[in-house]
């Protein structure tokens, strides 16, 4: 059996969610703007693109005394939906999961945590527009 057999079946297989190129590569730029902003707002960036098998959390950062867990989303048009719809509960719960995960392998369960938005606008011409939104999301109890 060849390599390209096996590749071939499983990308038939829709385990894994299809992201186009574009996309991937607009969200990583937006990550990347995030993080630097929120470098120059006193944020330290701990993790970028953490993955467990719980979920992934795109930012996680130390701010005074907070871990702050954030969720980037990158558009190229401000007149699509607002940023804080566009995380769904079900999103927001995989955060969840993937935070608590975090803090436990950090041996950091009693450090207060927030979840916080970012979002990037990229215009066709210009420089993208940053927005931060601090404390979105309220978890069951961290």
């Amino acid at each position: 059996m060849s390599f390209a057999f096996i590749r071939k079946r499983l990308s038939n297989l829709n385990w894994l969610p299809r992201r186009s190129s574009w996309n991937f590569l607009l969200g990583d730029r937006g990550e990347r703007v995030a993080a630097r902003y929120l470098g120059r707002q006193g944020h330290r960036i701990i993790a970028r693109n953490y993955r467990c098998m719980a979920g992934e959390i795109d930012l996680i950062c130390s701010h005074r005394d907070f871990i702050v867990f954030v969720e980037v989303k990158t558009r190229t048009n401000i007149e699509t939906e607002d940023p804080q719809e566009a995380v769904r509960a079900g999103q927001w719960a995989r955060i969840e999961r993937a935070a608590r995960y975090f803090l436990m392998q950090q041996s950091a369960e009693d450090r207060p945590c927030r979840f916080d938005l970012v979002s990037v606008v990229w215009p066709s011409r210009g420089s993208p527009v940053v927005e931060h939104f601090e404390d979105v999301f309220q978890p069951r109890r961290l």
